[in-house]
């Protein structure tokens, strides 16, 4: 179901850099984190969506994860953002 709200978004970051930004800025609504990716690449974000109080949904891979949001490569995570 998760996945498919994000697939489905109009609006939407992939990447780490890009998903800390939204958040940070108050944009991102939903984040989305590959349960293989590297603590140390997605425990600040992970710390940071806690603090802002936005939810995260855990995804088996970041292939899994980066398939969903239509590239080729995997993402450690993504968010759906306010347009």
């Amino acid at each position: 179901m998760s996945l498919n709200e994000l697939k489905e978004a109009a609006h939407r970051v992939v990447g780490t850099r890009q998903t800390t930004k939204a958040v940070q800025e108050g944009r991102a609504k939903k984040v989305f984190i590959a349960e293989d990716a590297e603590d140390r690449i997605t425990g600040p974000l992970i710390e940071l969506c806690k603090a802002k109080g936005i939810e995260i949904v855990k995804v088996k891979s970041m292939k899994e994860l980066g398939s969903t949001c239509g590239i080729d490569v995997g993402a450690a995570s993504a968010a759906i953002i306010e347009g």
